[in-house]
């Protein structure tokens, strides 16, 4: 299986929680662009990574996206002009990598069922790997040093549970 990081330990609050989800987010993206890179792995290896990379990107990067947007970011809203500058920002980016995303995801479900069409997508998915990858790195380090500390800053304990809370519960969701 072509291997993907993590962070060790587990999430102590919510801001922890969104720095694992980040932690993902770089995992598989990079995973994206090893696969594009593979010359030696089998069509097993290539199409489990590709489903791993497909399920990720369709289905947990969208609760990622949720808890930024309805849990952190209407708390946070109003609260200094810089902060508001870099949630306006957070929300425009989150909206710009959805071509790429929704490519990342075509491409790797095709893999996924046919691991031998890896030659014929290799440059696409590269490219679309790349991309996300250089976006993300951006994004979420932009979210790291801005939004999360304020989260930790100006957010009520109370707050943050809620926020905790919320994103517990998106993914209990059916």
């Amino acid at each position: 299986m072509i291997e993907i990081g993590s962070r060790p330990g587990a999430p102590q609050d919510a801001v922890d929680l969104l720095l694992d989800c980040h932690a993902r987010i770089r995992s598989f993206a990079r995973l994206a662009a090893r696969i594009a890179e593979q010359s030696g792995a089998s069509d097993r290896e290539v199409a489990e990574s590709a489903a791993r990379v497909r399920r990720y990107f369709a289905l947990a990067l969208p609760l990622h996206v949720a808890d930024e947007e309805e849990s952190v970011l209407p708390r946070l809203a109003g609260r200094d002009p810089a902060l508001d500058a870099a949630l306006s920002r957070m929300e425009a980016e989150h909206e710009g990598h959805e071509e790429d995303v929704g490519r990342l995801v075509a491409l790797s479900g095709a893999l996924a069922e046919d691991p031998g069409a890896l030659p014929f997508l290799r440059g696409e998915l590269q490219a679309v790997a790349d991309r996300l990858v250089r976006a993300f790195d951006e994004h979420l380090r932009a979210e790291e040093e801005v939004v999360f500390p304020a989260v930790r800053k100006l957010l009520s304990s109370e707050e943050l549970e809620a926020i905790l809370a919320e994103v517990r519960a998106r993914r209990r969701s059916p």
